[in-house]
């Protein structure tokens, strides 16, 4: 018989596939502050690596393949781009950090914009990190860790690509990530494992992200 909290997760489940469900659009793509849109919608970003899968996840979620652009090309988004959820959400999908190849100065100039849109976004619910399982946490993502850290801003780590890895690769894994989430004080202590191809944690992750939404208000 479902307990309490397994109904509680089914509902937030449901949730989360109705919302997305809704027609979503994109609005713009943001090169600097100026530019963000003047809105009361509260907001959730994606962050990651470049070629961490932000482009395959968010078109998985919505189950569509072309709303965010893909590449095999590391560093393609190069601006935040926004996309706006049937007017009850924002999702943003931020830059690429660490891309070594890209000229210092633009990478520079990323940093900069990512870190002044982190660090002053009052409507920016929660930043979902994006951590290539198959590589695990690099230096480069504990750095923005702790960058987030010091703006304040509440992070989830979600997990990506691990259908590629095994079972008990992904649990040892896991088990480091909860022991590293300890020492960072704006980390939301749940982690979500995905997988865009195989359809794995889309579910969990559209029921964190509803629960941002304006109907839950």
């Amino acid at each position: 018989m479902p307990t309490e909290a397994d109904s509680l997760a089914l509902a937030r489940r449901q949730a989360g596939n109705e919302l997305f469900r809704q027609p979503v659009s994109f609005v713009l793509s943001v090169a600097k502050l100026s530019q963000l849109p003047l809105t009361d919608l509260p907001e959730v970003a994606f962050a990651g690596r470049s070629n961490v899968g932000k482009s395959s996840i968010i078109n998985a979620l919505f189950n569509q393949k072309k709303l965010a652009k893909t590449s095999n090309t590391p560093g393609r988004t190069q601006q935040l781009n926004y996309f706006n959820l049937n007017d009850k959400l924002h999702l943003v999908d931020l830059p690429g950090y660490g891309y070594a190849e890209a000229p210092e100065s633009m990478v520079k100039q990323w940093q900069q914009l990512i870190f002044d849109y982190l660090r002053g976004r009052v409507n920016l619910q929660r930043v979902f990190l994006l951590i290539d399982s198959r590589h695990g946490l690099k230096k480069v993502d504990t750095e923005v860790m702790e960058m987030l850290d010091k703006a304040a801003v509440t992070y989830q780590l979600v997990l990506t690509k691990i259908d590629k890895i095994s079972t008990n690769q992904l649990s040892s894994f896991e088990q480091k990530l909860h022991q590293e989430l300890k020492n960072h004080a704006a980390a939301y202590p749940e982690i979500i494992a995905t997988s865009s191809e195989k359809n794995l944690g889309l579910e969990d992750l559209r029921a964190e992200i509803a629960s941002f939404s304006t109907q839950s208000n």
